[in-house]
């Protein structure tokens, strides 16, 4: 069993490796921003079509400011202001805010938007094209309805990539889901170059840079850890990424997303252990979980750091007279 607080005996010890960089990236930090100005621009209740990134914490926060979060247009009045996620949205979404005379702000992250304009230079060169992500995803999604039906196809896994047998071989094109693990995504893309050596792909990698320094940065910890904790929610693709990539490198890894949600007995045995973020948790949760552990651990921070950010995107113009 895990210490507990009130034991009589002495705390045992504990190292915490804390990756750097963790938590919010740029394209979290401009989307939450963009919600917050719209509020002091326009007045609550300012609509938000889905969660505006994948963390119950910063939505409920975003609620209790004036943010009403929906599914869909239809649920949201003429009147009143919308914004789009961070994730990005169909063409058909601005297209009917704007049938609706509706104002709208796009919080889209300018590295997903980039893959966009990808996707439509691709699609107006006439190539199929194929999309590496995950079915169901908002980003997914919202790529995917850049182009017209049947112009992309979805790829998940190598297996997908060695059963495609498209009409014109020689006429494709590649593009990424932004927060797909790195290394899975270079299989599948060796797969497909190895079998269609004329596809196009992005000039840059897809796969943002906030992604890909942390997976970095979780393989760093894993390599000393007995196990990994990342914070992050479920329906956090970039959070389920980085407990696989922990995982591939041999260390067990779980991901919660508050300190009340960890399984104290997970940790039994464990004298060091690494703790990182997804790149949509806030950091106050990863100062909590650090503080419940020193209430049962006689516990020692030590920050692994693997690369330094100082990304920063500029909000929407709408925005910029109150910005």
């Amino acid at each position: 069993m895990a210490p507990r607080p009130d034991s009589a005996t002495q705390k045992p010890t504990l190292t915490i490796l804390l990756a750097n960089p963790r938590g919010f990236c740029a394209g979290v930090d401009r989307a939450i921003k963009v919600v917050e100005l719209a509020i002091e621009k326009y007045g609550a209740p300012v609509y938000v079509r889905h969660e505006i990134v994948h963390n119950r914490y910063v939505v409920e926060s975003l609620e209790a400011k004036g943010a009403i979060f929906v599914d869909e247009l239809d649920a949201v009045p003429d009147d009143v202001p919308v914004v789009f996620s961070a994730h990005g949205v169909p063409k058909s979404v601005p297209q009917e805010a704007r049938r609706r005379s509706m104002i709208y702000v796009d919080a889209t992250c300018p590295l997903v938007s980039k893959v966009h304009r990808e996707v439509e230079y691709h699609f107006s060169a006439g190539r199929h094209i194929l999309m590496i992500g995950h079915a169901g995803h908002p980003e997914v999604i919202g790529t995917m309805g850049q182009v017209e039906d049947g112009a992309m196809t979805l790829i998940e896994t190598v297996e997908d990539a060695e059963n495609l047998h498209p009409a014109d071989p020689d006429n494709l094109a590649f593009a990424t889901q932004t927060t797909l693990s790195v290394d899975d995504t270079a299989d599948i893309v060796a797969t497909l170059q190895r079998r269609f050596p004329n596809i196009a792909g992005p000039k840059k990698e897809d796969i943002c840079y906030a992604t890909t320094n942390r997976q970095d940065a979780v393989k760093a910890i894993a390599a000393d850890a007995d196990r990994v904790i990342v914070i992050g929610a479920p329906n956090s693709s970039n959070s389920r990424r980085l407990v696989e990539v922990s995982e591939k490198a041999g260390c067990r890894a779980i991901l919660i997303q508050r300190a009340a949600d960890l399984d104290w007995d997970w940790l039994s045995g464990a004298r060091t252990i690494g703790i990182t973020a997804g790149a949509s948790a806030p950091e106050i949760l990863v100062t909590e979980l650090i503080d419940a552990l020193k209430t049962r651990y006689d516990a020692r921070v030590e920050l692994r750091m693997t690369a330094e950010e100082d990304v920063i995107f500029k909000v929407p113009p709408i925005l910029r007279d109150v910005a």
